[in-house]
């Protein structure tokens, strides 16, 4: 029967009713798109039924009553082609029509989140981009419409924010690039955020301090404008209660695994820690959702022992959360997890018969354990606090390494230094206390790496966490009377221990912290006692780098102490190599000639970096190394006569620079500090010892040097000394006679002075005169040599030449890190000592930290160590 007869048919008969179902499921497809375009049907025709049921009636009537409201557009299909589904979709249908404009708003803000967050998914920043506008765009209606700003659109912004992060970390890993048109859409994202994230900067502050706070006022501020929809008519009490159990009931279970409820409770705690310990490192783990899990564990425990194990799986999960090798752990998490390590050792220390040990018997994990079960009373807990701790000490330095250090954000992450220093501190105290001899050497060299490369202020800065805390270490600084008795307390107890390398680190520590404060002989005295420099080669890469950074801090600290022979020959092997920054950890160095390193090299390369905060100035060290060149070199050039001699340099770069000078036809005024060290030179050697001195000391680089004032003295005062005697070997061949008192007013030194170093030289052979203390002048000696005497001479230099070079063959043959003269004891020291009298200039062409006449070779030239002796 057509449908059209069936319209005043009896809708109750049964037959009708199952023939309009089938007709309803067999046309409903083909109806679909024709529905829109048909017009509703009159009220007046509805009337036609009247015999259908009073439930019927009652939807008629309503349909009558809600036509009246909806706009002449709105097409409605025929209520005999409507079943119970179709009724709750008019329902819904009726809730989207009286929803406001506030409403539809939100909704499609939320929408746009929710494509953002699929592009995400894909990398599609296109898409991100274009829904990421549209955003803007909406929310600008909001703020329009003097609207607060929604909290989803916040918590959007801080993900997009996260997420743009994590992709150009991953864009600058990945080998294969995305395409030309993503990764510009990728760069758009960055700057749209950043200018957005900077515009909404006081929403976001509001939302990253309390987000519920925010989403309560938001919500209170949105109250008054909600419309209530009409109820819902209710056809059945059954189906009323069951339609709005799942509107009342709208919050989130935690499930595990197959899909079962989580408990959260105290009786429940070890079953969650193995389900967690099961799910752990597993390729679809959520992370983040195991850190809530143990977060909301870590409230319901009760006693110690379910607190000690859930903090040990939690500060691991927290580690877990961040898998890149190349990224830092987030401040945040790491913040928390230093608390939580600091809640972990107030309790052991707080509660002793529980203890935290690497090596245990085994034990069941799912009961309960109390120290009135165990044999002597002691629980001992599987873990490592040592291991936090370290993990805690390499990410804080992991972080600074990726930091821009120019920015605010570097020195707001380095004042957490003092919380982790607090946090070793206490660590330090409760192996001692437990008496745990490996662990507690490992944590006293972490404190001491953060202490013996710092100034005074500093320490006593971090030391002042200590009051704070309620156990402190044996050795503190309010204990201690100065830095330095701090320092040595600590290193006395790590050259007690049984780790060789623990024992290198704590000497190199503390010969660089005497250095630091400019206390050289103990310095230098230790380094030679302690022999590192014949098996540092040998050592790992970051004590090598300990190694190079001793070294040049003991450079500086002899130029700081006027010591200028000294500090030539400790600085000149490392500028040797032309390697500073590579050396010192402070930089890559950029391969030229050689094999380009592959990405593998160059990441472990920049790993191995040193924070900016610890960073030797380089120009600093230049200036002070070129400086002492120019001291030691401008007087040898003078006094050397023959060209073959004066090739023959002490210092090699500093003699490039000077060559590459002489050769330039204009100089002009002095702009670096290599131009000004250079021109220094060239006055100093025509005499000009008072233009020498203005050029060095406008150095602008000695402000960064401790106590500038009495390092330009000092320097002021070497170059009236070695000006005088660079004259005195430039003109001797031309006096005959020169009176000491000229000389004491021409380079303003005192007479004692004059004749002093006038005194010296000639005993040293280095000049032919002699002093008539009578008349107060110094008399030159003409001394000219036969041709057999020359040729004897050149010989002898020859011979002695061919000499040092088969004992370093020597050397390098057998392994060995001694010479000929160290193999002959004190012969080799005698024979050495006549052939520097034989050349007459043993004190100027040796170093006085060169290891006796017979040196044992450049570490440097082999790697990264320097061969230093017993100095004269």
């Amino acid at each position: 029967m057509s449908r059209f007869f069936r319209q005043a048919g009896d809708s109750d008969s049964d037959t009708e009713e199952s023939d309009e179902e089938l007709l309803t499921s067999g046309d409903e497809d083909a109806a679909a798109p024709k529905a829109a375009a048909k017009p509703a049907m009159s009220r007046f025709l509805r009337t036609a039924g009247s015999d259908s049921s009073s439930s019927d009636s009652e939807s008629s009537d309503d349909d009558e009553s809600e036509m009246s409201d909806e706009e002449p557009t709105q097409k409605k299909k025929s209520r005999f082609m409507r079943g119970d589904s179709d009724e709750d979709s008019e329902d819904e249908d009726v809730k989207r029509v009286v929803k406001s404009t506030k409403d539809k708003r939100l909704e499609e803000i939320e929408a746009t989140g929710k494509v953002m967050d699929n592009g995400l998914k894909i990398n599609d920043w296109v898409a991100i981009s274009n829904e990421f506008d549209k955003l803007l765009r909406l929310v600008q209606r909001q703020s329009n419409a003097a609207e607060p700003l929604p909290p989803f659109f916040v918590k959007t912004l801080l993900s997009l924010e996260n997420s743009l992060n994590a992709a150009l970390v991953k864009e600058k890993e990945a080998k294969k690039k995305m395409n030309a048109t993503n990764a510009r859409a990728l760069n758009s994202m960055k700057q749209k955020v950043r200018k957005t994230a900077k515009e909404f900067e006081k929403e976001v502050q509001q939302y990253q301090n309390d987000p519920e706070a925010f989403e309560r006022e938001f919500a209170a501020h949105a109250q008054p404008a909600d419309v209530v929809p009409k109820p819902k008519k209710q056809k059945k009490g059954a189906d009323s209660e069951s339609d709005e159990e799942p509107v009342l009931d709208d919050r989130f279970t935690t499930v595990g695994k197959g899909g079962k409820a989580m408990s959260f409770s105290a009786d429940n705690i070890f079953k969650t820690l193995k389900l967690v310990h099961e799910a752990r490192g597993k390729k679809n783990t959520d992370r983040g959702e195991q850190i809530r899990i143990l977060e909301k564990l870590l409230e319901v425990a009760v006693t110690s022992y379910q607190r000690i194990r859930i903090l040990l799986a939690l500060v691991s999960s927290r580690f877990d959360y961040n898998s890149s090798i190349t990224s830092y752990m987030p401040t945040d998490l790491w913040l928390s997890a230093q608390h939580e390590v600091d809640q972990l050792i107030s309790i052991v220390v707080a509660d002793s018969s529980y203890a935290v040990q690497e090596d245990t018997e085994d034990y069941d994990e799912l009961v309960e354990r109390h120290p009135a079960t165990e044999s002597d009373g002691i629980v001992r807990i599987r873990g490592s606090i040592i291991s936090f701790v370290d993990r805690l000490d390499d990410e804080f330095t992991k972080s600074l390494q990726n930091i821009d250090p120019h920015g605010t954000e570097y020195v707001d992450r380095l004042k957490d230094e003092k919380v982790l220093y607090r946090t070793i501190s206490r660590s330090q105290a409760f192996y001692e206390q437990t008496s745990q001899p490996e662990p507690l050497a490992r944590v006293i060299m972490r404190r001491l790496e953060h202490i013996y490369s710092k100034p005074d202020a500093v320490v006593s800065a971090l030391e002042s966490s200590l009051a704070s805390s309620e156990i402190t270490p044996s050795v503190t600084l309010a204990l201690s009377a100065a830095t330095s008795s701090l320092i040595h307390s600590l290193c006395v107890h790590l050259y007690k221990a049984d780790n060789s390398l623990l024992r290198t680190r704590a000497m190199l520590s503390h010969i660089y912290h005497h250095a630091l404060h400019n206390d050289f002989y103990t310095a230098r005295d230790m380094l030679l006692m302690s022999h590192l420099q014949e098996s540092i080669h040998s050592a790992d890469v970051a004590t090598q780098i300990l190694y190079n950074r001793t070294v040049v801090q003991l450079g500086l600290c002899a130029f700081r102490c006027g010591l200028i022979k000294e500090a030539q020959s400790t600085l000149q092997d490392i500028f040797t190599t032309q390697r500073v920054k590579e050396l010192l950890a402070q930089g890559v160095h950029q391969q030229r000639f050689q094999q380009q390193l592959t990405p593998e090299q160059e990441k472990a390369e920049r790993s191995r970096q040193l924070p900016f905060h610890m960073h030797i100035n380089t120009e600093l060290l230049e200036a002070a190394f070129l400086v002492s060149s120019m001291l030691v070199e401008v007087p040898l050039l003078a006094s050397i006569e023959s060209e073959e001699q004066k090739r023959k340099a002490i210092s090699k770069p500093f003699r490039r620079l000077l060559d590459f000078a002489d050769r330039q036809v204009f100089t002009g005024p002095p702009e670096s500090t290599r131009d000004h060290i250079m021109q220094a030179s060239k006055a100093l050697q025509d005499g000009e010892w008072e233009k020498c001195r203005d050029l060095i000391q406008s150095i602008k680089i000695w402000s960064l040097m401790p106590e500038v004032a009495s390092v330009k003295e000092m320097l002021a005062k070497r170059i009236q000394e070695q000006g005088l005697r660079t004259y005195l070997f430039t003109y001797a061949p031309y006096y005959s006679t020169l009176s000491l008192s000229l000389l004491s007013r021409t380079f303003s030194l005192p007479l004692r002075s004059v004749t002093s170093m006038i005194s010296k030289m000639i005993w040293n052979e280095e000049l032919s005169a002699s002093l008539d203390q009578s008349t107060g002048v110094v008399v030159f000696h003409r001394i000219e040599h036969s041709r057999p005497q020359q040729l004897a001479q050149v010989i002898a230099d020859k011979v002695s030449a061919l000499l040092e070079q088969n004992e370093k063959v020597l050397d390098i043959k057998l392994g060995g890190s001694g010479g000929w003269g160290d193999r002959s004891g004190d012969k080799g020291e005698k024979r050495g000592e006549q052939t520097q009298e034989r050349r007459g200039r043993g004190d100027r062409t040796r170093g006085s930290l060169r290891g006796g006449p017979r040196g044992r070779g450049s570490r440097f030239a082999q790697g990264l160590g320097n061969q230093m002796t017993r100095a004269r």
